[in-house]
């Protein structure tokens, strides 16, 4: 189950990465460049789904790796960039770059936060069903005592106090 949800992980954070990167005005990176981002996202990722992760934590992970992408997709066409006399140095970006990535991030992050929720669920439901469907041990047999019952009385609103209800069905015309 790790490695799928690695593999998931790694898959959209990268693809979402390169296409941000793309629109914001860079260039698309060479296919040995993504499948080393997408090694070492999956990497990232292997290290980090032993559990449930919160949308936050989600979040903050793929900032960084976002970050990462970003410099490994703009590192890799610094030579067409010096050739063509463009100065891009670095995280000092244009707005649309910063957006772009920023966005990617923001979608990536939903989507993986939801699904991570939606599987957790059905694992923790497929578990509820499995252990129902164990036979039960042997219980040394015990006298079952007598429920606690407590009830608390809640008095009234004032303003409810003398409220009558007349609703019922419409009188027939």
């Amino acid at each position: 189950m790790r490695l799928a949800r690695t593999a998931a992980f790694a898959a959209v954070c990268v693809t979402l990465a390169a296409f941000a990167h793309l629109l914001g005005g860079g260039s698309a990176p060479e296919p040995g460049t993504a499948g080393f981002a997408l090694a070492a996202v999956a990497v990232l990722g292997l290290t980090l789904c032993g559990r449930e992760r919160s949308a936050g934590t989600i979040n903050i992970v793929l900032v960084g790796a976002q970050i990462g992408l970003h410099e490994l997709f703009a590192g890799e066409g610094a030579a067409y960039v010096s050739v063509h006399g463009h100065a891009q140095g670095g995280l000092a970006v244009n707005a649309g770059m910063l957006l772009t990535h920023l966005t990617a991030t923001v979608i990536t992050g939903l989507w993986l936060s939801r699904g991570e929720a939606a599987l957790w669920s059905v694992l923790r439901r497929l578990g509820r069903r499995l252990v129902l469907l164990e036979p039960p041990a042997a219980v040394p047999a015990m006298r079952p005592c007598a429920p606690v019952v407590r009830t608390r009385i809640v008095p009234p609103q004032p303003g409810f106090r003398h409220c009558l209800a007349r609703r019922g069905p419409p009188l027939p015309a």
